[in-house]
């Protein structure tokens, strides 16, 4: 019998405080730093994004998009026999315990469960369902719930309008079982360090105390050369692999970063620009958090349907892109 991972259920959660570019132009006036909502808007396609409380943290944002998605799978915790947490913004400095315990034990689970975080930034989803789906096509687990959460405002700075304007906070998540219909339908992770340096937190621990910045870097212009190439050369292996085609994908849902990026991968691929799930106009990019986000929006509101094929990709530091082909 052949093994599958099949999504049986899909959760997501943002916090409470919604920041508009209004709200967000006004707070950068205050300190002699000009930008708008036009300007935000024409260079990533965001109008506003949420912001965890002060007392929030990725655990929380986890644990309340897992809620969700076990109950929408029908499982209680317990019958969770790993959990998988792709996060860079993580409870504790250096993942020390890791994220996913702390939402093994947020969640109850005493089942000993296995239980650790992934970190490819904003490919970090993506990297964690390939590695779940590889678990569960072994026999190793059976039932996997796999995170997407981050608290991306707390590593802006409030001072470069080139990346705070971008990010937003919020988390989603996924419960995979094994199945014999199929579900994934194949996936492919790739990395190159040489770009390790145009998107970072470019800060190290030394004597308790963070050395350089503890804040994101990006520069805008290299990754976006490099996530529009990538994007499209993933998304045709993936194809490949599956021994499919552009035109059997029903959804395409990328990660949620710039709106520019995801048309242009839609159209290389060939694909209606209504076929892609787009909700960086609401979010911001939420990092690892993004695709999960957007998968449970179009699942809830009913365009994601039962049988359909489901292109999930992203890029993120490192440099790290992955995609993932599904069919739900």
């Amino acid at each position: 019998m052949t093994l599958y991972s099949k999504i049986i259920g899909t959760g997501s959660y943002l916090p409470a405080k919604r920041v508009s570019n209004g709200d967000l132009t006004e707070q950068l006036a205050a300190k002699g730093i000009e930008t708008s909502d036009e300007w935000i808007v024409s260079r990533s396609g965001i109008s506003n994004r949420h912001y965890a409380a002060p007392d929030e943290l990725s655990s929380d944002l986890a644990v309340a998009a897992a809620i969700k998605a076990l109950e929408m799978a029908g499982k209680h915790p317990e019958e969770i026999d790993l959990v998988i947490v792709a996060s860079s913004t993580p409870d504790f400095h250096g993942s020390f315990p890791s994220t996913a315990c702390i939402v093994q034990r947020k969640l109850g689970m005493h089942n000993n469960s296995a239980a650790f975080d992934v970190q490819a930034v904003c490919s970090g989803f993506v990297y964690a369902v390939s590695v779940a789906d590889a678990f569960i096509k072994s026999g190793a687990h059976k039932n996997v719930l796999v995170i997407g959460a981050e608290v991306f405002s707390r590593i802006l700075d409030f001072n470069d309008r080139t990346t705070c304007v971008l990010f937003g906070d919020g988390a989603g998540a996924i419960v995979l079982t094994a199945s014999e219909e199929p579900g994934i339908l194949a996936s492919k992770l790739h990395a190159d360090g040489r770009y390790s340096d145009i998107l970072s937190v470019p800060g190290t621990l030394a004597g308790g105390a963070i050395a350089g910045s503890g804040f994101l870097y990006m520069d805008g212009p290299a990754v976006f050369k490099l996530a529009v190439t990538v994007l499209e050369q993933v998304a045709n292996e993936v194809l490949e692999h599956a021994h499919m085609t552009a035109a059997q994908v029903d959804w395409l849902v990328p990660h949620q970063a710039n709106i520019r990026i995801m048309k242009s991968t839609a159209r290389k691929l060939g694909l209606p620009l209504d076929k892609m799930v787009v909700t960086v106009d609401q979010h911001g990019n939420t990092s690892a958090a993004s695709i999960p986000l957007a998968l449970d929006i179009a699942v809830r509101d009913g365009r994601i349907k039962a049988g359909h094929n489901v292109m999930m990709e992203g890029v993120g530091g490192g440099f790290t892109w992955g995609a993932v082909l599904v069919r739900m």
